[in-house]
């Protein structure tokens, strides 16, 4: 059994993430087969997904809802953590035997990550982390980039006669939440104030990730298509809220960023 990731370890890290879909059974499907998610449970218009017995997506049913709109604030990416690089290159040869689209593929130095969109328009991360203890620090921003991620070598870790992919492992966690935001100062000053978080990075004016406890990030914000937006509009899909678990509280709580997206916080540990 593979230990928790060292993200889900900090004193505050990602608990789950909230959908509106339109077509919640479609998108439901797409997660179990795409992303590798088991459905836990149904309750009131909500199917329930994740790792195990660990809740990670809530896919909340709304036929109504208008189509998310990319150039608003909301969700850039939902990033799905594995324990191992082998899980990643299992998961990668599970996405080539089943054409499984892929729009990027990156090597970031502290990390290796694949993406893909859902048919909703949610992006979605899958990546495993490199050793923490080998991550390059500058003071205390981390050293990232986006390089091509090398494939054939990923692939390589998984062993000769493995089974292969059989849906998300155990531990297997949200790592981070990338959001699109009006302005990536505000985003940083809301979750500085809010939640403790540090700066750890940032890529010019346009992108800002914050971290607990020396993660590399726990939540990307940036305003690469979304500059200026104002607040969310409720009657679309997509994001309808980020879950952060905190060692720091004894209750939930629920608030909102500047940009109207919910955050809820729940207390306990991973």
């Amino acid at each position: 059994m593979s230990e928790l990731p060292f993200a889900a370890t900090t004193p505050v890290s990602v608990a789950r993430v909230g959908l509106r879909a339109r077509n919640a059974e479609s998108l439901a499907a797409y997660y179990r087969n795409a992303v590798g998610l088991r459905e836990l449970s149904r309750a009131g218009g909500t199917i329930t997904l994740g790792a195990a017995n660990r809740p990670l997506l809530d896919i909340e049913a709304d036929a109504a809802a208008k189509p998310d709109d990319p150039r608003s604030a909301g969700l850039f990416h939902t990033a799905f953590l594995l324990p191992s690089r082998a899980d990643l290159g299992r998961w990668i040869n599970n996405a080539i035997a089943n054409n499984i689209g892929i729009e990027g593929a990156s090597d970031h130095l502290v990390s290796e990550a694949l993406y893909l969109t859902d048919p909703e328009g949610n992006g979605i991360e899958i990546y495993a982390d490199r050793r923490h203890e080998d991550w390059k620090w500058n003071g205390d921003k981390v050293a990232m980039a986006t390089g091509r991620l090398n494939i054939p070598s990923v692939v390589a870790e998984v062993p000769a006669g493995d089974a292969g992919w059989q849906g998300m492992p155990d531990n297997s966690i949200i790592g981070h939440v990338h959001l699109r935001v009006g302005r990536p100062e505000d985003a940083e000053a809301w979750w500085h104030q809010e939640f403790g978080f540090d700066t750890v990075a940032r890529y010019g004016s346009a992108a800002v990730f914050l971290s607990s406890g020396g993660y590399h990030h726990h939540i990307g914000a940036n305003a690469w298509q979304s500059s200026g937006a104002g607040r969310r509009d409720p009657s679309r899909s997509g994001l309808a809220w980020v879950e952060m678990r905190s060692d720091n509280v004894t209750d939930a709580a629920t608030r909102e960023d500047p940009w109207g997206t919910v955050i809820r916080t729940v207390p306990g540990k991973a």
